[in-house]
């Protein structure tokens, strides 16, 4: 434990997982535990947040669940009520709620383009809205949000709820950024790209290639120039920065994680 969230109160959503492994949001629990923050660590399952729990915790770290689901507005202003009578402050927010839908706007309903907005995008909206006076009243504080690379290129299939709105949560961090920046809260983005997290077995696999899971390793795999996948724990160390006072001059800005993928022009 090197200290570099040493006493700070971070929440996370989107703390559990759909499966074993390191996903975006198990692996920036343990991570900010291990490097000393408090983690108020936010699922609506809390089952999925089990192992984030038992990881962060043999590490040393110091982490509490609580259920929320931050879709909805009066549930989010529980969660944070909840995490400021608890430790009285919040210095860092984590948002890493998020998933993704196939179809482009033929394919897909308007029912599932909705639930799209409201759990990738709105959600940050609604953590934003009820975590930013308490940080302004702090006068600091740091928030990371997590898009995709889908939010700012063809990542080879059409989701076109999940890339419109996580070209929204990195539009939406870099306007807050520059609104709050003389209250002392910075807003930053982590992009993720072809990451080997929990929900590729969980989920996608079953989307894009008939459930044949080695067939979608290797075609994500394909598009990396690094030859190699990352998983949660390189999005964690992307937030652990931006979280911390080493990026105390970044702000409105964008980290992407992804092995190259996105710089290739083909």
């Amino acid at each position: 434990m090197s200290g570099r969230l040493q006493g700070k109160i971070a929440i996370v959503t989107g703390a559990g997982c759909v499966g074993p492994g390191w996903g975006n949001g198990r692996a920036t629990c343990v991570r900010f535990a291990e490097e000393g923050a408090t983690v108020f660590a936010v699922d609506r399952d809390l089952d999925s947040v089990t192992e984030t729990v038992a990881r962060a915790e043999a590490a040393g770290g110091t982490i509490v669940v609580q259920q929320c689901d931050v879709t909805g507005n009066v549930s989010v202003a529980a969660m944070v009520k909840a995490c400021l009578d608890r430790f009285g402050r919040i210095d860092v927010l984590v948002n890493n709620v998020g998933g993704s839908a196939p179809g482009g706007p033929v394919e897909m309903t308007e029912e599932i383009f909705d639930a799209q907005v409201a759990y990738n995008l709105k959600s940050v909206f609604l953590t934003c809205k009820h975590v930013l006076p308490v940080m302004a009243k702090q006068g600091a504080g740091a928030i990371v949000n997590t898009a995709s690379t889908s939010g700012i290129r063809w990542t080879g299939a059409a989701q076109v709820g999940y890339a419109a709105t996580k070209a929204g949560v990195i539009q939406l961090s870099r306007v807050v950024a520059v609104q709050y920046a003389a209250q002392g809260i910075r807003v930053n983005t982590v992009v993720p790209g072809q990451l080997h997290t929990p929900m590729v077995e969980a989920r996608l696999a079953g989307q894009r290639t008939g459930g044949d899971i080695d067939a979608l390793l290797r075609s994500r795999i394909d598009r990396i120039p690094m030859g190699f996948m990352g998983d949660g724990r390189d999005t964690a160390n992307a937030a652990v920065f931006l979280a911390s006072d080493e990026a105390r001059f970044v702000t409105g800005t964008e980290i992407v994680v992804d092995g190259g993928m996105t710089a290739r022009c083909d």
